[in-house]
């Protein structure tokens, strides 16, 4: 399969008919190459929050009200272009109010495959802004997703930097890793996190960014980033592990071909078996002996 995974530029909207023209244009294109698995990054939905206007926009509490008002609409013309292309998109995460999980909005990601189904998931841990600035909740638990391309797990930006996340979702084919950083150093962070995800699972991450300025979001006012595909640097894989890379801060798809195969043969019969060693570590009882020199 082709998975095309996006540098995504926020817009500052003037009609919903913006809105659903860009997301299509988007869709269309990498459908138009092949592409069978579409991510798109972390907090993209953001921009949605501009049809209230810029005030709303610039407000920390104001456009989480105006994109969640608009979520389940966004999420309609997602699904619906899943079906038309015959694609799964996952959406750009939103902050998204849910009662039944926390009295705070969560940061959701949201699965959309070609059949109708929806599979969502919350981010799991708050970087500092989130939590002191933003007062963002963790959501609801890691979920992996049985789908027509294989096991898809989801890791939201700062969850990809903890492993014990990303090994609840070691029977994942593929690990997706929406972000957005504002620095090269926290694009790094999170780049580093999908590749040692992809090495110790000896699976596929797929990385997508937002890229560009917003003058108009407190949030997401600049963001550095590039899509990235990886996988462990072994039997059927690039020497490097990096199978596909976009160019930092330019807009588009990055897409490579992916076959699941390559995964079973790797984790079976690869140089070295990450995936199947991991129990032999000894988890939380495998603490250093300190040893005083003085």
């Amino acid at each position: 399969m082709k998975i095309a995974t996006a540098a995504y530029p926020p817009s500052f909207l003037t009609s919903w008919k913006d809105y659903a023209r860009k997301i299509t244009d988007w869709v269309q294109s990498a459908a138009d190459h092949g592409s069978a698995l579409l991510v798109f990054p972390e907090y993209g939905a953001l921009e949605l929050a501009t049809l209230d206007g810029a005030e709303a926009a610039l407000d920390l509490e104001r456009c989480i009200q105006a994109t969640n008002a608009r979520i389940s609409d966004a999420d309609g013309l997602h699904a619906d272009l899943a079906s038309r292309f015959g694609v799964h998109i996952l959406a750009a995460s939103a902050p998204v109010l849910d009662e039944s999980i926390a009295a705070r909005p969560v940061n959701r990601a949201r699965l959309f495959t070609p059949t109708g189904s929806v599979g969502i998931q919350d981010k799991q841990i708050m970087t500092r802004f989130e939590r002191e600035e933003w007062d963002i909740a963790p959501g609801g638990p890691l979920r992996l997703f049985d789908t027509a391309l294989g096991r898809i797990g989801i890791l939201i930006c700062y969850d990809s930097e903890f492993p014990l996340l990303g090994r609840a979702l070691a029977e994942a084919d593929v690990i997706l890793v929406p972000s957005v950083t504002e620095a090269l150093s926290g694009h790094s962070r999170v780049r580093i996190g999908a590749r040692a995800r992809a090495l110790e699972n000896q699976c596929v991450t797929v990385m997508a960014s937002l890229v560009g300025t917003a003058d108009w979001s407190e949030v997401i006012d600049i963001s550095v980033g590039r899509g990235g595909i990886f996988g462990p640097p072994d039997t059927g894989f690039p020497p490097t592990g990096v199978i596909a890379s976009g160019a930092l801060d330019k807009p588009g798809w990055t897409m490579a071909d992916i076959d699941p195969e390559t995964i079973r043969t790797v984790r079976r019969d690869g140089v070295v078996l990450n995936h199947a060693h991991w129990p032999e570590q000894h988890g939380r009882d495998a603490l250093a002996a300190l040893t005083r020199l003085r």
